[in-house]
């Protein structure tokens, strides 16, 4: 049986270096589309007060993501960041572009409920009326994402459904996972996806659906260890 806390360290050592190469964590409350981002990449979200345990000190990992999965995709990685964090503008969002915006938006709102916000996550579009009444709630959910701190590698391949992106996505979260085997780094007793009304997401421990039940090939940290040294 692989040995998964000997591959999470190696993971985790991994973004430790990503994150002296970078200069450290950015948190989205302060990015903008100004800064140097990388054209494709992938992200990795940390959580304040979700601790490592088993696997050495300091935060978890709590959603992996990518871009440009699609053949054809021109969306580049402040695209996707910019969906997540929602406009700087008026602090508000819009939660049915973002599935991590969805995803804490829901658990949010269970955690403290909103009366009448049933239109949550109904529907690929709303109307206006909608919208307005949903906008107090995004803006919670821009201020809980936006101090999340993250980081990104940078990872310029084509796009398509077997990216080296797709690759380092699947295999991040698979490895992370808690659905399928007893996690290493559990989630700690406060964690606000222990009010997700997805199964998938309050087991596995992450802000992530897709993948949390798949198994990984740990050759993917050979993958990520070779883009790491091109950062």
């Amino acid at each position: 049986m692989r040995d998964a806390l000997s591959d999470l360290k190696r993971f985790y050592d991994l973004l430790d270096q990503l994150e002296q190469r970078v200069g450290g964590r950015r948190r989205l409350f302060e990015c903008t589309g100004r800064l140097d981002w990388p054209h494709r990449g992938v992200y990795f979200f940390f959580e304040e007060g979700e601790q490592k345990t088993g696997s050495g000190e300091g935060l978890r990992v709590v959603r992996v993501g990518t871009h440009a999965l699609t053949s054809g995709s021109k969306t580049k990685l402040w695209n996707r960041l910019s969906q997540h964090r929602g406009s700087a503008r008026t602090g508000g969002g819009n939660h049915r572009g973002s599935i991590f915006r969805l995803l804490v938006g829901g658990a949010l709102g269970n955690r403290d409920p909103v009366p009448g916000l049933e239109s949550w996550g109904k529907g690929s579009s709303a109307s206006a009326e909608i919208r307005a009444h949903e906008r107090a709630h995004e803006r919670r959910v821009s201020t809980y994402l936006g101090a999340m701190p993250f980081l990104c590698l940078e990872v310029d391949d084509a796009p398509g459904a077997e990216s080296i992106r797709g690759v380092i996505e699947r295999n991040a979260i698979a490895l992370l996972s808690g659905l399928t085997r007893s996690p290493v780094d559990p989630p700690s007793p406060g964690w606000l996806g222990h009010f997700s009304d997805r199964e998938k997401v309050r087991h596995s421990g992450l802000w992530n659906q897709n993948h949390v039940d798949e198994p990984y090939s740990p050759s993917f940290l050979d993958e990520l260890e070779y883009r790491l040294l091109a950062v």
